[in-house]
């Protein structure tokens, strides 16, 4: 019984993640700035590279443009990453991670990253299940964590 619920949750996840494109979403309880803060924060605690953060918003007012808040943060750690390009070299387009901040037109502020078992289907990759799971779970941990 316990293995049918397992698989209906794997099943439903990755429908879900199907019907987002393999964006996953995570509401914040703060503005879109303070949880790219606090993410920042706690991946650098984690003791994740954080190799860029890049501000759209900043960069579109440079252009005379409007734009809600949006931010990506590039972040990662080789000692994950490098099995994963081992495993299938073409991940490393969608390597190191990224995860995006953004308030949406009714004020609320997300984050958003891609789905691993989005990139597992995407680029073909075979015999990193274990690698996936980890990231899989880094991610959500550090999405909730920084949405809360």
């Amino acid at each position: 019984m316990k293995k049918v619920i397992i698989g209906l949750v794997v099943a439903l996840t990755s429908l879900s993640a199907l019907a987002g494109e393999g964006v996953v979403t995570v509401a914040s309880t703060h503005s879109a700035k303070d949880t790219a803060d606090k993410f920042v924060a706690i991946a650098q605690e984690k003791r994740l590279n954080v190799f860029a953060r890049i501000n759209h918003q900043e960069n579109a007012v440079k252009v005379d443009m409007t734009l809600r808040p949006t931010e990506v943060i590039v972040f990662g750690n080789p000692k994950v990453g490098t099995p994963l390009m081992i495993c299938a070299q073409e991940v490393a387009l969608d390597l190191p991670q990224k995860v995006l901040v953004y308030e949406d037109a009714e004020g609320k502020t997300w984050l958003a990253y891609n789905d691993p078992m989005y990139l597992k289907q995407r680029h073909h990759i075979e015999g990193c299940d274990e690698v996936l799971n980890k990231i899989s779970g880094v991610l959500g941990n550090l999405t909730n964590a920084a949405a809360k």
